[in-house]
C-alpha cells in the first residue's frame, strides 16, 4: 500500500475502535438502567453514536470514490442545509425565483468550479456575481415588503451553507509540494478536529462545567467545557499531524485555530436559531439535531483553513 492508503487505513481504523469502544459503553449503561421509563441521556447518547457510524460510514465511502465522492457529498449536504436554512427565513411567493436561482443554479455552480479547480471562479461567483444578481431577480418581481430582509436572510444562507461548506471540498484543489494524492487527509483532519471539539466541549462541561460562557445563546456550554474542549481538541490536531503536511506544531497551531472558530460557529449559528425560536435546525440527524447542528463548527473554521494552508503550504 502507498503512504496515503496506509494513512487512510490508520485512519478509519481507529474511528471505528473508538466507535466500537463508544457502542459497548452505550449498550452496557442502556442494560443497567432501572425502571420501565428509559433514562433520556442514555437514549440519547445511543442515538448519537449510532448516527456517527452512519456518518462516518458515508465520509468513509465518499473519501474511497476519490474527488468525485467528496465533491458530490458536500454537494449533497449544502443543498440539505440551505433548505434547513432557508426554511426559518421570511421568504415570500415573490422570492421562489430567487430561491430557485441559488438551489439550481447557484449551487451547482460553486461545486462544478471546485470539480474543474477553477480557483478564480470560485472564491468569487457566490460572494461578487450571484450575491448582485440575486437583488436585482428579486426587485423585478416588484415585491418590496421586507425587502432588505428577505434578501439579506437568503444571501446569508447562501453565504453559510454553500460558500463557507463548499470550502471543505476545494481543499483537494491545493497543489502541496511532497502532499500530491493525499488531500483528502486535510478534510479528514479539518472534520476531526471540528468534531472533537464538540464531544469535548460537551464532556468538559458535564464533568466540570460551572460557568455558563453565553446563556442566552447557549446555556450548555460553559467557560469550562470551551476552554476544556478547544485544548483537548488542539491536543487531538496535535497528535494527528503523521497524517498532515504540517509539523507537530504547526497541525497543533492550525486545530487550535480550527477549534476556537469552530466554537465561535456554534455560537453565531446558535443565535440565528435563538431569533427564529428553535432548538434544533431540524430533524434528520437522530441524536444530533439537522445538518447545519453537524456543520456549524465546519462552516466558520474550513475557509479560514483553507486560505492558511493556501497561502502557507502551495506553490
Amino acid at each position: 500500500m502507498t503512504e496515503y492508503q496506509t494513512n487512510l487505513v490508520t485512519l478509519f481504523g481507529g474511528l471505528a475502535i473508538v466507535l466500537i469502544i463508544a457502542s459497548t459503553i452505550g449498550y452496557l449503561l442502556a442494560r443497567k438502567q432501572t425502571g420501565s421509563e428509559p433514562n433520556p441521556v442514555i437514549e440519547n447518547l445511543n442515538a448519537r453514536i449510532n448516527a456517527w457510524w452512519v456518518m462516518i460510514g458515508v465520509i468513509g465511502l465518499a473519501f474511497v470514490w476519490g474527488r468525485a465522492g467528496v465533491v458530490i457529498l458536500f454537494g449533497l449536504l449544502s443543498f440539505a442545509a440551505l433548505r434547513e436554512f432557508v426554511s426559518l427565513t421570511n421568504t415570500r411567493r415573490a422570492d421562489h425565483l430567487v430561491l430557485a436561482m441559488v438551489f439550481y443554479v447557484v449551487l451547482p455552480l460553486q461545486f462544478y468550479f471546485i470539480w474543474i479547480d477553477w480557483y478564480g471562479m470560485f472564491s468569487i461567483f457566490i460572494p461578487v456575481y450571484a450575491y448582485l444578481f440575486m437583488p436585482i431577480l428579486a426587485v423585478l418581481r416588484g415585491e418590496t415588503k421586507n425587502f432588505l430582509i428577505r434578501i439579506a436572510e437568503v444571501q446569508w444562507a447562501l453565504m453559510i451553507t454553500v460558500y463557507c461548506v463548499s470550502h471543505v471540498p476545494a481543499l483537494l484543489s491545493l497543489q502541496i509540494p511532497g502532499y500530491e494524492g493525499q488531500n483528502i487527509l486535510l478534510i479528514a483532519f479539518l472534520i476531526l478536529v471540528v468534531q472533537s471539539s464538540d464531544v469535548l466541549q460537551y464532556i468538559w462541561g458535564k464533568l466540570a462545567g460551572k460557568r455558563k460562557i453565553a446563556p442566552k445563546l447557549s446555556p450548555s456550554k460553559t467557560v469550562e467545557g470551551f476552554v476544556g474542549g478547544v485544548l483537548s481538541a488542539t491536543l487531538v490536531g496535535t497528535s494527528l499531524w503523521w497524517m498532515t503536511p504540517f509539523n507537530f506544531w504547526q497541525a497543533g497551531l492550525l486545530a487550535f485555530i480550527i477549534a476556537l472558530l469552530g466554537f465561535f460557529g456554534g455560537l453565531v449559528m446558535s443565535a440565528i436559531k435563538r431569533d427564529r425560536g428553535v432548538k434544533d435546525w431540524g430533524q434528520m440527524i437522530a441524536g444530533h439535531g439537522g445538518f447545519i447542528d453537524r456543520l456549524d463548527s465546519v462552516i466558520f473554521s474550513a475557509p479560514i483553513f483553507f486560505h492558511i494552508v493556501r497561502y502557507f503550504w502551495t506553490v
